[in-house]
């Protein structure tokens, strides 16, 4: 089949290097990625998705997955099964069958890769050469690695464990440093804020101001916002932490000085609870009014609508003066209270499961230095993953550049996770694996 689509259908060669490598799973998984990728991905200390699928242990993971799901489907073939026992096996089958077939279709896209790898080397080394026939044969090539390699990526993602808040929206907060900077925080405060602003623009999102505190010279003090949207938090969780610039100001005070200035501000994603996951009683909340504060003008309201609301058990306060009605900004700011409780929660959970992989790599936790904007230099890093980009400008703008350096991200976490998996089910394979790689 892969031969008669080749012989009809042309299109560019664009990759003639390709890095090919055999597998233990079964003599059959053929994973290959191309020079180009292996470069893109080099930007990380990480492990690539090639030596992730390697690696010897992940490979016994897969393999003890595939071998339960057809132990499995046998089980549910006996009649004399319990109705509870079926249910239970019948769950864990749906459970196991993504990663099954995500398996099964890396290893026939393997297959066709290889097929048409052999044909192209007689075809190469035949007295006549057929230059068309090789021509077609390196295009069919090409795009098999592109889908080995996009079929990689899905079996990783089937095997790791699906975070349940990846869906949800969530509620974002910028907020100025207060120790470094001056205004020049404040500054860059507005320009991050107006970076994700454009960010959910380019991924079409909703970007719903929920209260906003203007400084001097076009600054920003505080502002928080509702991001609503497809899977805004998968693709926001992880721009939690400490930002740093470092600039020569433009304007404001510090520019007089004409020197290089070093400032931070604080980025906060949380991710907005449902009604059911929290429960508050009102007993333990003192709700404060009070009149907005703002530029002056039409925009500060002359009654007393702007809402705040502290839990008084955990003294988690939150505040809403957005809207001139007191009863929106009071719902507004128990959403937001609601979202900071939940984020409490979640992080007492997240430090009792931090293990010595994360301890080593960064737990991403939101109190970290994550990223530097580096104006003079024209230059962002992102120190999670050693990642970085040139024309700062472009990137602050949210759009592509962004979305790229958070799909490494993302991948990045994909493979730590699915790594702890692995240990978990094989910890001597892998404590052996990185005792060797560290005698390397």
């Amino acid at each position: 089949m892969i031969l008669r689509w080749t012989c009809f259908w042309k299109s560019c060669v664009r990759i003639h290097d390709v890095a090919v490598k055999m597998t233990g799973i079964r003599g059959k998984l053929l994973v290959c990625c191309s020079q180009n990728h292996i470069l893109q991905l080099s930007r990380t200390n990480h492990q690539t998705i090639l030596d992730l699928l390697k690696n010897e242990a992940v490979q016994k993971y897969i393999q003890m997955l595939t071998d339960e799901y057809k132990i499995v489907t046998r089980t549910l073939e006996n009649l004399n099964l319990s109705e509870s026992d079926r249910r239970h096996f019948h769950q864990r089958r749906v459970e196991l069958l993504p990663v099954v077939n995500a398996f099964m279709r890396t290893v026939d896209a393997a297959k066709d890769l290889q097929e048409v790898e052999t044909i192209l080397q007689s075809t190469v080394d035949a007295p006549t050469q057929d230059e068309q026939m090789v021509e077609l044969l390196r295009e069919e090539q090409t795009e098999l690695n592109r889908r080995v390699d996009d079929l990689n990526k899905e079996l990783i993602q089937t095997l790791v464990p699906v975070d349940e808040n990846d869906d949800s929206n969530v509620i974002l907060e910028v907020a100025s440093g207060r120790t470094t900077g001056g205004d020049i925080c404040q500054q860059f405060t507005r320009e991050i804020f107006d970076m994700y602003e454009g960010f959910a623009s380019y991924k079409n999102w909703n970007f719903d101001v929920l209260n906003y505190t203007p400084a001097d010279y076009g600054g920003l003090h505080h502002a928080a916002v509702r991001v609503s949207g497809e899977a805004v938090y998968r693709w926001l969780k992880f721009e939690g932490g400490t930002h740093r610039v470092q600039r020569i100001p433009e304007v404001g005070l510090s520019s007089r000085m004409q020197r290089i200035h070093t400032g931070t501000m604080m980025v906060i994603v949380l991710p907005q609870p449902r009604e059911v996951d929290i429960q508050i009683d009102p007993k333990d909340l003192r709700i404060d009014t009070f009149r907005s504060k703002g530029a002056g003008g039409q925009s500060v309201n002359t009654t007393d609508s702007a809402v705040r609301i502290v839990h008084l058990p955990t003294g988690i306060v939150a505040e809403c003066q957005q809207s001139r009605s007191q009863l929106q900004n009071k719902d507004t700011a128990m959403q937001v209270l609601k979202a900071r409780l939940n984020q409490s929660i979640m992080g007492k959970q997240t430090a009792d499961r931090d293990t010595a992989r994360k301890q080593q790599v960064g737990t991403r936790a939101q109190a970290e230095r994550i990223r530097s904007y580096n104006f003079s230099q024209d230059r962002v890093t992102d120190h999670r993953i050693s990642y970085m980009t040139r024309d700062i400008k472009e990137f602050m703008r949210g759009g592509e550049q962004l979305e790229e350096l958070i799909s490494v991200l993302l991948e990045d976490s994909d493979r730590e996770a699915l790594l702890e998996l692995v240990e978990a089910s094989h910890p001597k394979l892998a404590k052996q694996q990185t005792t060797d790689k560290d005698g390397d």
